[in-house]
């Protein structure tokens, strides 16, 4: 299941953003707006600012509130519709249903609009009954990626799972973050997991600065070293 290139993903949220993470050696941005609810749809413009500024892959989030419930699903496949007409070739997204399982429907609906492009499933399956099972399903829906910390609270708590995730040998690529640490890397590392996200971690002064080259750059040594 995992890839033997280590790839470090980093959240952005606008062009200086994806400039800092390029400029650090990041391999893909997860393109986002609004952290304050942990990432929501970003808006045409930014998206065409952003890809006027790197040339990395950039993966944008089909989020339209700050649950995991799909909210407005006919304004998500319009906003898709939209963003792919913008240059869009890779996005994020996941919804579970009031069981908290997949919301396969609505799952279904975005990747029958997006007709074959690339995606990760976000961290919505940590909050899932069985993340072992939804990472089975995910695998039959098609997504490349699955995003996830192993746990609601974030990597610390999530490792165990992390780790029988990694452990699968076919499947979606296993991409770890939120709440991520320098010093798990290692560990996971040694786990058999090559992906690695991460937001927070890069931006020294908060969300309220950019990305900083300089801090990708020290996490791209510990990924790729």
């Amino acid at each position: 299941m995992s890839s033997k290139t280590p790839l470090l993903e980093v959240i952005a949220l606008d062009a200086a953003d994806a400039e800092g993470a390029q400029a650090g050696g990041a391999d893909r941005l997860e393109l986002v707006t609004d952290m304050a609810q942990d990432g929501l749809t970003p808006s045409v413009r930014t998206l065409r600012d952003v890809l006027s500024a790197t040339d990395l892959p950039v993966r944008v989030m089909l989020r339209d509130n700050g649950s995991f419930a799909v909210g407005d699903l006919e304004g998500l496949r319009a906003d898709t519709a939209r963003l792919i007409d913008a240059g869009a070739r890779e996005f994020v997204f996941g919804f579970l249903d009031i069981d908290s399982e997949i919301d396969l429907d609505a799952c279904e609906a975005l990747i029958k609009e997006i007709d074959g492009l690339p995606w990760t499933f976000h961290r919505a399956i940590d909050r899932t009954r069985d993340p072992l099972r939804a990472y089975d399903q995910l695998a039959a829906l098609g997504c490349d990626t699955v995003l996830a910390a192993g746990h609601p609270d974030g990597v610390a708590s999530g490792l165990s799972v992390l780790q029988r995730l990694a452990r699968r040998e076919q499947g979606p690529e296993l991409l770890v973050g939120g709440g991520l640490r320098a010093q798990q890397v290692h560990l996971l590392r040694a786990g058999g997991v090559r992906g690695f996200h991460v937001g927070g971690a890069v931006r020294p002064g908060g969300w309220q600065t950019p990305v900083s080259a300089e801090s990708v750059r020290t996490w791209v040594d510990l990924v790729k070293s």
